[in-house]
């Protein structure tokens, strides 16, 4: 008799202890398979694993445990965020043409401008929240939709199944990128993206101490073209990480849960401060995707952004706070402050990251695990001062 279970934050304890490798031994723990390559019992018939890119056992149990916890067909594992968005994208052919969200990760756009012109592959920025503007923006060599929901770094907020609606009836394929919420608060294969993308050095990790990619396509045949990709590039994460990364995966929802808790109380305090002149958190009321975020999703999670008047006052501010590290990334159980212009989109030119309300005053905060009335008592200081 099989058995599923009903809650998330129980899989992603057991989701990497269902294969064969723990029944054998009893271990509690998935094995760090150390090995590049192994030996072939048979001269005709190889076993499922021959070499360490092809395929191990570590990553095996990781892409298993993600593909479960997204609702997925396939999950793969890669060296990096980027270098499953780029993969990703390696789906594209010449001739083809890619709409994306105008509010994206910096690493994402330098790839998308840079990099893909030179396969032939064109592309178009809009803002996904005006489904006018997404729909004047396919072509007929249309391929792709992506998606950032909530965005890198002002928290914009896309309508997940209005915008698949949209794909499906122009035979387009949906990726999203779901760093900011992870499967705990966020499914959007259940909601009809076609692959889902992880920076899992963030959240799922949660330690700042690996650097990983995951991606979970929603049917077999793409996780196949995917993954024929990531044989191709080697772009493969390695088994040591692998296992760090499914022991970070075990403790993330009560980690998520406490820093989605604090960062609506440092959301409503940053909100009501005079020198803040705008808070991005899909949390607050005000914010304008409040109530698509709220209708596709469990938490508004632990990233927000706000902006101070002049890049002298967020200088102020960052030289001044305590506790935050000032540092680029996201998702550790410290709290992160980072300046997007100078840090995660400083690969964006500076016209274009004012266009998209990038400017030197922002400053983003993922916040951690930190005793929250500490916080906000470091951030009260380090404002007045500011404010001076």
């Amino acid at each position: 008799m099989s058995y599923s279970n009903e809650h998330l934050e129980t899989s992603l304890i057991t989701a990497s202890t269902r294969g064969d490798y723990e029944q054998k031994t009893g271990a509690v723990n998935m094995p760090i398979y150390l090995s590049s390559t192994f030996h072939q019992s048979n001269f005709d018939s190889f076993g499922p694993y021959d070499y360490s890119r092809s395929g191990n056992p570590t990553r095996d149990a990781l892409e298993k445990t993600i593909a479960e916890l997204e609702d997925g067909a396939r999950g793969l594992a890669f060296a990096s965020g980027i270098a499953a968005i780029s993969s990703a994208f390696m789906l594209l052919s010449a001739g083809d043409h890619l709409v994306i969200t105008e509010d994206v990760y910096g690493g994402t756009f330098r790839f998308v401008t840079e990099i893909l012109p030179g396969f032939g592959i064109e592309h178009t920025f809009v803002d996904l929240s005006n489904i006018e503007e997404v729909e004047n923006a396919i072509r007929p060599n249309t391929k792709v939709i992506y998606i950032e929901t909530p965005s890198n770094p002002r928290l914009g907020i896309t309508d997940i199944p209005q915008i698949v609606a949209l794909a499906k009836a122009n035979n387009c394929l949906t990726f999203l990128d779901n760093t900011f919420m992870t499967p705990l608060y966020q499914r959007p294969l259940d909601l009809g993206v076609d692959l889902v993308l992880h920076s899992a050095t963030k959240f799922l990790s949660g330690h700042s101490d690996i650097i990983a990619g995951l991606a979970v396509a929603k049917d077999e045949e793409l996780g196949k073209r995917l993954a024929f990709i990531q044989n191709s590039f080697g772009a493969i994460l390695g088994a040591q990480d692998s296992y760090s990364l499914i022991q970070g995966i075990k403790t993330m929802s009560v980690r998520f849960e406490k820093s989605a808790e604090s960062a609506m109380k440092i959301a409503d305090f940053l909100n009501a401060h005079p020198l803040v002149e705008e808070v991005f958190y899909p949390g607050l009321a005000s914010h304008p995707g409040y109530e698509v975020h709220k209708k596709q999703t469990t938490s508004s999670g632990a990233v927000l952004s706000f902006r101070l008047p002049t890049k002298a006052t967020a200088k102020s501010f960052v030289e001044n706070v305590q506790i935050p590290v000032f540092a680029v990334s996201l998702g550790g159980v410290e709290s992160i402050l980072s300046h997007p212009s100078q840090m995660s989109h400083a690969a964006m030119p500076k016209e274009e990251r004012e266009k998209r309300g990038i400017t030197d005053g922002l400053l983003r905060l993922s916040v951690g695990l930190e005793h929250t009335d500490d916080l906000l008592a470091d951030f009260e200081q380090a404002l007045e001062i500011a404010a001076t």
